[in-house]
Formats: structure tokens, C-alpha cells, sequence
């Protein structure tokens, strides 16, 4: 992921169009996938962004959806001991009526908090998918919005109080890290960038922030991963063969599962502030680069 900052301020750019991978290149965005779909710097904007700048071309949208399904295998691995307390923790709290317990605002929390992202999806999907692949895929608005929501995570560092932790969770977590995850369907926003974010600013620590943020995303990313299945089917829709498609998948898998322990255990001890820079470069290279020439604002 870090390569994409040189990759961008040196190579010209191809064709924005989607282009035939090769297992190589799958394999490699799949990796750049898994890296980036868990810290908070837009998995989204790199998927497009480091293809375009090694000269491959746009992967395209059912192509990055569908290779988030190897994510969300690997959340699913990182946090199944979690998912299956929360599951069975909110069924016996219906069973019994006990509805003040931990796993049963958990869980309704990520069920509301899944809500806004799924009803915005579907409207962009049925309504305004060519729109959204001319505009917000953009070149220009990836820069825009990497650099935006940096300030905001930077402020939300200096500001937040973090002294609430994953027992005190409750349906008004859901409900405003929720919000905050729908922003994510704008590529360079980052779906754990906005929701890190917004827990911060809400007074939970950074742990707890980056926990809470994987677990809300479960349901929103396998979605996003079952609707682009329907596209495998589309041969203009899918730029790669199945061989392709299934390594992307694969590296995605294990990327992505480094990419949890690796965060998890960076903010027990640290602070945001390398993705708040990270992500100011990496928006400020992409409007360098639109600036002269080397990259087209779309």
C-alpha cells in the first residue's frame, strides 16, 4: 500500500478503463485489498488508484466488490469467537426478555448501524450507479476526500476523550458510527476511516474505536461482496478470468487478516496520527499528479 504514494508521483497512467488481469496483477490487488480494507486509509481508492498507477488500468466496481469477500472471510476468522458470543448473547436476551445485557445492545447496535449504509447502497445501485462511477470514483474526489477525512481523524485524536470501552457499546453507538460508515461509500473516505473517526469523537478508546468499527463493518462488507457476485456473470462486467478472480480473493484472505492483528495491536499503544498523515499524502500525490498531467482528474 505505502508503494502507491512513489507509484503515483512516477508512472504515467493508463486507460481508466477496466482492463484484462492477469493472476499477477489479481493477486496484487488483492493484496492492496486485504492492506488497506481494515486501516483507516480507503481500500476503495487504493484498489482503483495503485492499478492505475502501475499502467494496468481500473479494476472496476464488481471486481473490488467481489474481492472484499476474501475480508470478509478474514474478519469473519479474526472474530468468530466475538460474532458467536454477540449472535447467541442477543438471542437469549430475546428469549428472556433481558435486554439491558452487553451482547444484546451489541448487537442490535450493529443491525441499526448497518441500516444507513445498506438503504444508501441499494439507492446507489437501483438509481445512480453510472453517476457514482463517473463522479465520486473519480481521481479528483479520492484526493479530495483522503485529505478531508484526515482532518477529521486528526481533530477527533485531539478532541476525543477515549475513555469508553467495548462493555459500555450501546444502540447510540450503532446508530452514529453507523451514519459515519455510510460516508464510506464514497471511495477515499474509508469505511474503518469514518467509523475510527466517529467512535473517537463518541469517547471510546482507539481499541475499542478499531473493534467495534470490524465488527459493524461484517455485515456491510459481506453485503457489498453478495452484490457483486451478480456481476461475476456479466463478461463485460468482470475485467479477469476465474483463475484471476479467485487468486485476488485468495491474497485477499490473508492480507486482510494481517491487517486486523496488525491494527488492533498498533492502538493499544499508538495514536491515528501515521494515517492521518499517510492519508494527506496520499490525496495531496493525486492532485499532484492530476495538476501535471500524469493522471487524469477521472
Amino acid at each position: 500500500m505505502w508503494c502507491s504514494l512513489l507509484d503515483l508521483a512516477t508512472l504515467a497512467v493508463a486507460d481508466n478503463g477496466a482492463t484484462h488481469f492477469n493472476v499477477f496483477q489479481a493477486v496484487v490487488v488483492g493484496v492492496v485489498q486485504g492492506l488497506t480494507e481494515f486501516l483507516p486509509i480507503s481500500s476503495t481508492a487504493h484498489v482503483k488508484m495503485v492499478p492505475l498507477a502501475l499502467g494496468w488500468g481500473d479494476p472496476g466496481i464488481a471486481f473490488t466488490a467481489i474481492v472484499q469477500l476474501g475480508s470478509i472471510g478474514s474478519i469473519l476468522g479474526y472474530f468468530w469467537a466475538d460474532v458467536v458470543a454477540v449472535v447467541r448473547g442477543f438471542q437469549q436476551a430475546i428469549a428472556t426478555g433481558n435486554y439491558r445485557s452487553s451482547e444484546f445492545r451489541l448487537g442490535l447496535g450493529i443491525a441499526v448501524g448497518t441500516v444507513p449504509i445498506v438503504v444508501l447502497g441499494l439507492m446507489m445501485k437501483l438509481g445512480f450507479e453510472e453517476a457514482y462511477d463517473t463522479f465520486a470514483r473519480s481521481s479528483f474526489t479520492i484526493a479530495i476526500t483522503s485529505i478531508g477525512l484526515a482532518v477529521l481523524l486528526g481533530l477527533a485524536e485531539v478532541i476525543g476523550q477515549r475513555k469508553r470501552q467495548f462493555n459500555n457499546l450501546g444502540v447510540g453507538d450503532g446508530v452514529g458510527v453507523g451514519l459515519a460508515q455510510a460516508l464510506a461509500l464514497i471511495p477515499g473516505v474509508s469505511r474503518s476511516g469514518s467509523t475510527i473517526t466517529a467512535a473517537l469523537f463518541m469517547g471510546l478508546d482507539r481499541t475499542t474505536a478499531a473493534r467495534f468499527s470490524l465488527l459493524l463493518g461484517v455485515p456491510a462488507i459481506l453485503i457489498s461482496g453478495l452484490v457483486g457476485i451478480g456481476d461475476i456473470f456479466e463478461p463485460e462486467a468482470i475485467p479477469l478470468g476465474w483463475g484471476a478472480l479467485l487468486a485476488g480473493i485468495l491474497a485477499s484472505v490473508v492480507s486482510s487478516y494481517l491487517a486486523i492483528y496488525w491494527l488492533i495491536k498498533f492502538l493499544r499503544d499508538h495514536t491515528t496520527w501515521v494515517f492521518v498523515a499517510y492519508r494527506v499524502g496520499f490525496g495531496a500525490v493525486i492532485l499532484w499528479a492530476i495538476a501535471t498531467g500524469r493522471l487524469s482528474s477521472f
